[in-house]
């Protein structure tokens, strides 16, 4: 059975209870399983499909929390590794008036970061999704490495979602130089508007074309609100303009966005059904990303298929 495998970081979200407040004068916070990879595995799962996580995490309740949480929407938690050297991340957001977020991170480091060696099986079925945040020089990057090059020697698929945090790193320099080393790695990379200006110097989608290199053969290109496209060496092979829904929080939609379209890729050459069903793949992804801004938290507001076929419908 092809399975995804998502590496990184699992975290507890601390989100406000209330919108439009500074994060030093929120006075109560309500605690959500997330972390990108935990919650692209989590929409994976949730949509009928297998997912895997491979991250580090604290022998404290947190950590129990996330498992827990993991094991309920039916991600495949074996391979999670515990320690005692190191907590658990946190990350505290603050929301403002529109869903929009701000970030403080608790991680120096955090048990994900102590992560030194994971064994999988990988098969050419499968694909294997990473972000930037582990990325930062520690034991988890060489991981990364390692697990990239087995899902590559098993002729799997790799895909890529920067999803820059700014904060976790010394430098931007320093974040732009790692993204950039690691990218031409993946066969797909996922991508938002903001981060392409950043990593290329340009906002501009002809400078789309400058990232396939290496392994790369399709970008997927987010715009927020604004939908996404998809594009091959060739150009932009399809767009789609995204829904409209009442938002309440931005967490986790690009990860539920990636994490719906991973779920149609496994069970195909992914390459080749990306080419073929660019335009339907679109449309499924972004009513994902978009029923996940109506709720609270990215886990607990992923939606089931009933809700993005009544979302198709109605829009």
């Amino acid at each position: 059975m092809p399975k995804l495998y998502a590496i990184g970081e699992a975290l507890i979200d601390f989100i406000p209870q209330t919108k439009g407040v500074a994060l030093k004068n929120v006075a109560a916070f309500d605690t959500q399983v997330g972390g990108a990879p935990a919650n692209v595995a989590s929409c994976v799962a949730k949509l009928g499909k297998s997912s895997v996580l491979l991250t580090q995490l604290g022998n404290d309740a947190f950590g129990d929390l996330i498992i827990d949480t993991l094991d309920e929407i039916g991600v495949d938690t074996s391979f999670i590794q515990r320690t005692d050297e190191a907590n658990t991340g946190l990350a505290f957001v603050s929301l403002t008036e529109d869903g929009e977020r701000d970030f403080a991170f608790y991680r120096k480091p955090s048990a994900d970061m102590l992560m030194n060696h994971v064994e999988v099986n990988f098969t050419s079925a499968d694909i294997l999704h990473f972000c930037s945040v582990d990325l930062i020089p520690s034991a988890m990057k060489d991981t990364h490495v390692q697990v990239i090059e087995q899902m590559h020697a098993a002729g799997g698929t790799v895909v890529f979602d920067p999803n820059l945090r700014f904060p976790l790193w010394p430098s931007k320099e320093a974040l732009k130089e790692t993204v950039l080393e690691f990218l031409p790695h993946a066969h797909i990379i996922k991508i938002s508007d903001e981060e392409l200006e950043f990593l290329t110097g340009s906002s501009h989608t002809d400078s789309i074309q400058s990232l396939f290199n290496g392994y790369t053969q399709v970008v997927i290109y987010t715009q927020g609100a604004n939908g996404a496209s998809i594009y091959t060496k060739d150009g932009c092979i399809a767009s789609h303009p995204g829904y409209t829904v009442n938002v309440q929080d931005t967490t986790g939609a690009g990860d539920a966005f990636i994490g719906a379209t991973i779920y149609q890729l496994l069970g195909h050459d992914a390459i080749q059904y990306i080419k073929q069903h660019a335009a339907a793949i679109l449309i499924f992804s972004n009513s994902v990303g978009a029923l996940t801004t109506t709720n609270k938290g990215a886990i607990q507001s992923l939606p089931a298929l009933l809700d993005i076929r009544r979302l198709k419908e109605e829009q």
